[in-house]
């Protein structure tokens, strides 16, 4: 198949009036996952809240829609009383203050995104534990419960806000934590066949690995395809703030895990590693973010090592376009079916969610050439 970039073009412009006509309903909210068609708004403390309004932003340095920016301010707006309130904050906070703060200080030089992303880059580097160089993950779910040794491979997505801020201020500080952390998931997240473990837990006080839970995948020897896209985006992403080769390799052996097991629509199915009985469901968000990490790795290599990543991320996004894009549907907000959040759980399975929309419109730019990552 012959990807160019007038499908992209075509799905690009898809999303925009999409968008259009879904953002008047959604506003200055914070979707998570569609239910019957309509996205569940959740507290702004919620950790996708910056998945929207990062997406309001992509279009919006494209488009220059002004309905689109005043609704991702006030969103940005609405998490200072998240910051306030204190309680409720875990480790994406750097999902939460990238999509949102970040990003309008990179659009727009605002000096108050500035001093929040700093603000939230502050509070992310204080849940670093110094004794298992990891990012503490959540905070207890329920009293009396104590999680203060998880770690989790999602949070190498966070640590771009600390290289931001290393970046903004001249301070080396967050970059050292960032670098720890990235140096630990390598150690003990990506297994040598290239599969991830989504949840790792710590002796808080010794720094001791003490054990491997399968979180949101089906078991804890499973291999949850989100996770393995978190791996390959991270990394990939550690690689480019830094020029650590580590972390370049450490990606593309998450890539090449994630590649080989894809069916042959290019969209994987929830957990890699299912016994028979369990339904295979698809997880579009766990291909969408797979695919922006596949297209940075292909800018950090040459000639066919780079082809090789660039066609399967374009892959992907076309799949996503042509077989789970839900663009013309009255009674459907979400931009891409078929997305799973927490099989285990049964939460939100089957369903449009909106990281899976967020990256799929990051990858979209990314194709067409729209600016530099908000990462």
């Amino acid at each position: 198949m012959n990807l160019e970039k007038d499908w992209a073009q075509q799905a690009w412009e898809k999303t925009v009036a999409k968008v259009g006509r879904t953002s008047k309903r959604i506003g200055d909210g914070f979707p998570h996952a569609s239910v019957g068609g309509t996205y569940k708004l959740e507290p702004a403390y919620w950790w996708t809240a910056g998945f929207w309004p990062g997406l309001l932003w992509l279009l919006y340095r494209d488009t220059k829609d002004e309905a689109l920016k005043q609704l991702a301010e006030s969103c940005e707006q609405q998490l200072d009383q998240v910051i306030a309130d204190y309680y409720k904050l875990d480790h994406d906070i750097g999902f939460m203050w990238t999509l949102t703060s970040v990003a309008r200080y990179k659009l727009l030089g605002a000096e108050d995104s500035k001093r929040r992303g700093l603000l939230a880059a502050n509070l992310l580097a204080a849940r670093f534990n110094v004794q298992g160089n990891y990012i503490r993950a959540w905070n207890p779910w329920r009293e009396g419960e104590d999680n203060s040794g998880w770690a989790i491979i999602d949070c190498m997505m966070n640590l771009p806000l600390l290289h931001w801020a290393s970046k903004v201020t001249g301070d080396p500080r967050y970059k050292h934590i960032a670098v720890r952390h990235a140096d630990m998931a390598a150690e003990h997240f990506i297994r040598p066949d290239g599969s991830v473990n989504h949840i790792v837990i710590f002796d808080p006080h010794t720094g001791e690995k003490l054990e491997v839970n399968g979180g949101q995948g089906f078991a804890p020897e499973s291999a949850w395809s989100r996770g393995t896209a978190w791996a390959i985006y991270g990394m990939a992403l550690s690689h480019h703030h830094t020029g650590d080769e580590r972390y370049l390799h450490a990606a593309k052996r998450a890539a090449h895990f994630f590649m080989a097991n894809l069916p042959d629509d290019a969209v994987p199915h929830w957990d890699f590693r299912l016994p028979e009985g369990i339904p295979a469901y698809r997880d579009s968000s766990a291909g969408a973010c797979a695919a922006c990490g596949l297209l940075l790795l292909a800018e950090q290599v040459s000639g066919q090592e780079a082809s090789l990543y660039r066609q399967a991320g374009e892959r992907i996004l076309h799949s996503l376009y042509a077989n789970y894009g839900a663009w013309d549907s009255e009674t459907e907000e979400g931009l891409i079916l078929h997305g799973t959040s927490h099989y285990p759980e049964g939460k939100n399975i089957d369903v449009p969610l909106i990281y899976g929309d967020y990256y799929f419109v990051e990858g979209l730019s990314r194709l067409l050439g729209h600016g530099e990552l908000f990462w």
